[in-house]
């Protein structure tokens, strides 16, 4: 395979393939056209004359779109060509390809195009696993259209593929014989169909078809309404600008359309392994996207209450009250091989699902959501003190139950190295992270004030705040570590404090629950050199035994976790430490193309001119792509209060003027306003100086 790879993305429809368009799926590549958890081509290979051919350029027009410009041979010098090929991919139930075939010489031409096709209808588990299917492949010519199937008892996939131009069919690919004018054009339109059976579904045909030739137009309006709906961003700091455009895209493919939730989306977590609904990461990333896009706030809870644990499964771990981690669609869940079906493994996704309800209530002022959802929301407060309290001591904690598929770190760092002591031991489990203490007492404050403002239950808001008032005692006392002044990351199954020093501490901001004494040497921890890279805070800190600078959470820069540390650092006061924050992710945006991948090298800043890939993040990933939104909130001190907006800007020096237009809430639209502060003796500035200060507070109302 040659070149990059070239991501296409509709909702979880979506297709990885090389710089030549082409889809080579191996052990060595995850290649191919995806949709509902499972791989519907793994070989789409077009020829000239049996000849593959070369990348000239690829043009990115939309998220779901791309244009290839090829010509013919796959020599490393170039060959004055007279033949020249487009082929312009579109996603949308499947594919639609236009191809085109132009030439450039005085003389006719007469050429055989081929395209290959075949699927492994593989399970997204199964692409990075060596593993045989129980079911039977079905190839046939069906009349004018080629059909690739598989088929496991009720379970059954199949892909759809037709061509506009009359073509060879058999049970391997098209064949066109193509004769072209002098400098004329050949073109033909490639149809490919995802269609999916099983769980009660059937194959529809004339639905599917019709659905599919819909979905290019509807993308396209899709697309420029929510960018029109978005707030409007105006500042002098142009690559801001940029990354903001590409959030709100990035943003916008990433939705899907949840089942039996019809014209409705919410966030999938991240390309191309989660383009499914994941609780934590939909929580998080609706969080971040409040003052932007609220309708995904409002779609995440309803989808995520939908499917709240009602009883005890081991195999997947649910439990009554409990929200869920993972819900996938593909085989190996259908059939039970995997617990996705779905999988509630995650100890934080149910406190943070009350957070989100109190905090869109606060933006939208939507009485009726929370009124809906209020079984719901006090379901997953019984859950935390009846369930999640594994020791008996008053603590959120966790241990799988599932030992052969479950995950052994159910926090927000699910990697099983993530928690670990000082010298680098692990300690044994259940595991109380110190960050899901947090949200259980930020999620227990934020019921209390929905208890008394729209349930009309003082007597349980007053249970609420004894019992949050009564964990923030004990956890400021049990959690500190005396000698290095900070929280430990986690305390172990004998109480003992996992003693390493983390970026968890920062999450602890932004919930509310360190005392205010303790706040000072908790910033200065996050904003000194052990954890603060200069790129961002680091997910451990230097000099802890499991150190890693391109560790998956032991050492990385992950731009979300930055985005809710800096929100935090806002709760207590420390605004120029979080604009600092906001303007090294900021700058790190810059060099991926205004696009934050999930996470990237902790090398320190001065060692590198850039910040470092981490070889497998996810790119667009959902709460990377939502961390620009968040900052944008930070930086400007937005905060609802009563029917108001409160703006409160603090920018980093440098970054000139701010304004942020028709930010939807309960107030109506808003227009916010900020400039950061000029030092007028140097020509350029860094954002390493940080003289960090807001000249003026603006708002103005529509």
């Amino acid at each position: 395979m040659s070149g990059d790879l070239v991501e296409i993305l509709d909702g979880n429809t979506f297709v990885v393939c090389d710089e030549r368009g082409d889809i080579e799926a191996s052990s060595v590549n995850a290649t191919g056209l995806f949709s509902s958890d499972t791989r519907f081509l793994s070989r789409w290979v077009l020829t000239v004359n049996g000849e593959r051919l070369t990348a000239l350029s690829t043009d990115d027009l939309q998220y779901f779109e791309t244009r290839f410009f090829l010509v013919p041979g796959t020599s490393t010098v170039y060959i004055d060509a007279k033949l020249s090929v487009i082929r312009q991919r579109a996603v949308g139930s499947g594919f639609h390809e236009e191809l085109t075939v132009l030439n450039h010489d005085i003389k006719p031409l007469d050429v055989i195009v081929r395209v290959d096709a075949d699927s492994d209808f593989a399970d997204l588990f199964e692409v990075k696993e060596a593993r045989a299917k129980s079911g039977a492949y079905v190839r046939r010519v069906d009349g004018d259209r080629l059909v690739l199937g598989y088929e496991r008892e009720t379970f059954r996939r199949e892909t759809w593929i037709e061509a506009t131009a009359p073509a060879a069919l058999d049970e391997r690919g098209l064949t066109f014989t193509v004769h072209v004018e002098p400098h004329g054009e050949w073109t033909t339109d490639l149809h490919v169909i995802t269609a999916v059976t099983g769980f009660g579904v059937r194959l529809d045909r004339t639905k599917y078809e019709r659905h599919a030739k819909r979905a290019h137009p509807n993308m396209v309006r899709s697309l420029e309404k929510w960018v029109g709906d978005a707030p409007r961003l105006e500042c002098d700091w142009t690559s801001l600008k940029t990354t903001y455009q590409r959030s709100l895209i990035d943003l916008a493919a990433l939705r899907f359309e949840p089942v039996a939730m019809p014209g409705q989306s919410l966030p999938a977590a991240g390309l191309p392994w989660f383009m499914t609904m994941f609780g934590r990461d939909s929580i998080v990333t609706s969080l971040q996207a409040l003052p932007f896009t609220p309708e995904l706030a409002a779609t995440t809870l309803r989808a995520l209450a939908q499917r709240q644990g009602t009883r005890v499964d081991g195999f997947r771990e649910e439990e009554p009250g409990r929200i869920l981690h993972e819900m996938r669609f593909g085989e190996m869940t259908a059939f039970e091989e995997r617990p996705q079906s779905p999988y509630y493994g995650t100890a934080d996704a149910t406190p943070l699902f009350v957070v989100l309800l109190d905090e869109y209530e606060r933006w939208t002022g939507d009485l009726r959501l929370v009124r809906e959802l209020e079984y719901e929301a006090r379901a997953a407060l019984r859950w935390i003190d009846e369930f999640a309290d594994r020791l008996g001591n008053g603590y959120v904690s966790y241990q799988r139950s599932n030992e052969q598929s479950g995950l052994e770190n159910q926090s927000w760092k699910d990697s099983w190295d993530s928690i670990s002591y000082h010298d680098g031991s692990l300690p044994g489990f259940p595991r109380a992270t110190c960050e899901l203490q947090g949200y259980a007492y930020d999620a227990r404050m934020r019921a209390a004030r929905l208890a008394r403002l729209v349930w009309r239950d003082p007597a349980f808001a007053d249970h609420l705040e004894k019992q949050a008032a009564a964990l923030k005692r004990r956890f400021n006392r049990d959690f500190w570590v005396r000698e290095g002044e900070f929280f430990a990351i986690a305390l172990d199954s004998d109480g003992r404090k996992v003693d390493s020093l983390s970026s968890n501490i920062g999450h602890l901001l932004w919930s509310g629950i360190v005392d205010k004494s303790k706040a000072q040497a908790i910033v200065n921890h996050l904003m000194g050199p052990r954890l603060f890279s200069g790129w961002g805070v680091r997910t451990l800190a230097e000099g802890e035994g499991r150190f890693n600078p391109i560790g998956y959470h032991v050492g990385t820069v992950w731009p979300f976790d930055n985005a809710i540390i800096a929100w935090g650092l806002r709760r207590y006061g420390f605004k120029q430490e979080a604009a600092r924050i906001a303007a090294a992710m900021l700058d790190a945006a810059d060099f991926f193309a205004g696009r934050l991948p999930e996470a990237f090298g902790g090398y320190r800043r001065e060692v590198t001119k850039y910040p470092v890939r981490y070889p497998t993040s996810c790119s667009p990933q959902a709460w990377s792509t939502g961390t620009p939104l968040l900052l944008l909130r930070t930086m400007l001190g937005l905060e609802p209060l009563g029917d108001n907006l409160v703006v409160d800007p603090v920018l980093p020096m440098g970054i000139g003027r701010v304004e942020l237009l028709d930010i939807p809430g309960r107030w109506g639209r808003i227009d916010a306003f900020g400039r950061g502060m000029v030092d007028k003796r140097k020509k350029s500035l860094t954002h390493e100086e940080l003289g960090i200060l807001g000249e003026y507070k603006g708002l103005k109302t529509k």
